[in-house]
């Protein structure tokens, strides 16, 4: 699935590359994220108008909306049992829902003083991190929405993406700092610092084995880090 400028969600064949003819899933504004739930039943996108809306995956028809913020919505994602589903805004906030119910579970999770770029549950959904223009990384509890210690400090600028590696030990972070930093995320240490690109480091992701990270970057390579 694919979120645009021009307002609109679009679902695409895997195998063909052609759009899945649905109903027509629009915003008011620009899209920034769109994300499939785990269990493939449902589709959320969210942007510019402030709303994060939550549509059906076969059909492209609404379900519902989330709304609260009152800032773009740059992120969002499934916890991995589609239970809960975490935002991340330019309002310095982000907001953890409950999908069953389409209702915010507590109040906004604050601590960022600037734009929040990416969020990211673990893999078990106990813990979800956080990447903020602020220069830091924040985690929370994934459960209630709680925060879990200060923040974690080492980029110099704003951080971009973060990332849980599949065995939920360690987390991925990249930057404008142009570098890429692995965290032990019980220990909450930086173990880590991989540079090589030379412009901002926009995204950061670990192989599903966990033994490489891929970056992609505005210097406009993608890398792979063993």
């Amino acid at each position: 699935a694919s979120g645009s400028v021009d307002y609109t969600v679009r679902v695409w064949d895997a195998n063909t590359g052609e759009p899945v003819e649905m109903a027509a899933m629009r915003h008011s504004r620009s899209v920034w994220f769109v994300t499939f739930s785990p269990d493939g039943k449902h589709i959320a996108s969210g942007g510019n108008d402030r709303v994060i809306r939550i549509w059906d995956a076969g059909t492209g028809y609404p379900v519902y909306s989330l709304k609260g913020h009152t800032g773009v919505i740059q992120c969002g994602v499934y916890s991995p049992d589609s239970a809960r589903f975490v935002s991340g805004s330019w309002d310095g906030t982000l907001r953890l829902w409950d999908t069953a119910s389409g209702c915010q579970i507590g109040e906004p999770m604050t601590g960022h003083t600037d734009n929040i770029g990416s969020t990211a549950f673990s893999p078990d959904g106990t813990c979800i991190a956080s990447a903020a223009h602020d220069c830091t990384i924040r985690l929370w509890d994934g459960l209630t929405g709680e925060p879990s210690g200060g923040p974690l400090i080492g980029h110099v600028g704003r951080v971009h993406s973060v990332a849980f590696s599949p065995n939920g030990m360690f987390l991925a972070s990249s930057g404008k700092d142009r570098t890429i930093r692995i965290w032990d995320v019980e220990k909450r240490l930086d173990v880590r610092t991989l540079e090589g690109h030379t412009d901002n480091v926009l995204c950061v992701t670990f192989s599903p084995d966990g033994q490489s990270i891929y970056s992609s970057s505005s210097d406009r390579t993608i890398c792979c880090w063993d």
